[in-house]
């Protein structure tokens, strides 16, 4: 059962990550994202959804590319159709239309980022699992990154579910926690989250209110 609370949250693009001079001279590692332009696209409510919630629009896309169904909900926002959308649970008050801006964190505050991560594409157990690999001493055959037995014979004649084998390696979704908010540039509309989010340069990342800490 998902506890309601109210959650702040903007939609943005990672930019990528430097460093900065921190309070006591010291370079603090940050990632930047670009949050401009976020806008509150539908309204979810628990009299009439069941819920509370709050949907959220980025990024500008041609008309001509959005269906009749989501034409609808942009016309009703009175809103330019956006390209990413994200629902959000939130209590807070939110209004169709409205703009949400950088003034939705503060500097020192901890979020949560949430992003897909990099596609690794088709990768060994070595590499994929941190397998150390088979022996390499002499008279070892030539299977040092082989995974080795990975089920039993008779019993139970079958692979576990589960087992860690070869396979497509990232572009999963992840959420990194706590991460703290380093600074917040309004007038380029960058924000600097200190460390490292998940995700490629100029990937679509969701930053919200951090669920297991507050600043």
């Amino acid at each position: 059962m998902t506890t309601e609370r109210e959650v702040r949250a903007l939609l943005g693009r990672k930019l990528g990550m430097t460093q900065v001079w921190g309070a006591d001279n010291v370079l603090v590692p940050v990632t930047v994202v670009e949050v401009a332009g976020n806008v509150v696209t539908d309204v979810k409510t628990a009299d009439k959804d069941g819920y509370a919630a709050v949907q959220l629009g980025y990024g500008r896309i041609d008309p001509r590319k959005v269906n009749k169904p989501m034409s609808g909900v942009f016309e009703r926002a009175g809103t330019p159709p956006r390209r990413h959308l994200v629902e959000v649970r939130t209590t807070g008050a939110y209004d169709l239309g409205q703009e949400v801006g950088l003034d939705t964190f503060t500097e020192g505050q901890f979020v949560d980022v949430v992003g897909t991560t990099k596609g690794k594409g088709t990768a060994g157990v070595m590499k994929r699992h941190g397998f150390k690999g088979v022996s390499a001493s002499h008279g070892s055959h030539r299977n040092h990154r082989k995974p080795g037995s990975i089920g039993g014979a008779s019993t139970p004649g079958r692979v576990f579910k589960g087992m860690r084998m070869a396979g497509r390696m990232g572009h999963d979704r992840q959420t990194t926690q706590n991460l703290q908010v380093h600074a917040v540039d309004v007038e380029r509309g960058y924000l600097l989250v200190k460390g490292a989010v998940p995700g490629p340069r100029n990937s679509v990342v969701l930053v919200k209110t951090a669920s297991k800490k507050e600043a």
